[in-house]
């Protein structure tokens, strides 16, 4: 298999830095783009479980759109073959100490790259 092809690292990491704009900027309409829309698409959130492209675009219409800036500590991108992908990146918040961690699962579609499963975390 191969790893970090570098046009199909460029590809993912354009998707990942679009998604972190859409996510700082409360840009839903980018952010339902870029999750997979299917029954099968999962968020593990810091307070919440959501199953299902729906429960994630209802968590994103009903989520407060302040507070959402935050820095970027690292981010480990990593494509495997020409259509698979994870995105690891840790982070802390605008005036907050908690370190937190986002990890995302890539696929390409016929739509593009689309995350297929995520999760966030933070650190006591």
């Amino acid at each position: 298999m191969d790893i970090n092809l570098p046009d199909v690292l460029a590809e993912v990491a354009a998707a990942c830095a679009r998604y972190e704009a859409a996510l700082t900027g409360n840009d839903v309409a980018v952010l339902d783009e870029l999750f997979w829309d299917s029954p099968h698409t999962l968020r593990y959130g810091a307070t919440e479980n959501l199953y299902g492209y729906d429960a994630i675009r209802a968590f994103r219409a009903a989520r407060p759109a302040r507070g959402l800036e935050r820095e970027v500590l690292r981010h480990v991108v990593t494509t495997y073959g020409r259509d698979f992908a994870t995105s690891n990146l840790e982070f802390r918040r605008a005036g907050g100490a908690r370190t937190g961690r986002q990890s995302q699962t890539w696929a390409r579609t016929p739509a593009g790259w689309r995350v297929v499963a995520a999760h966030v975390s933070l650190l006591d």
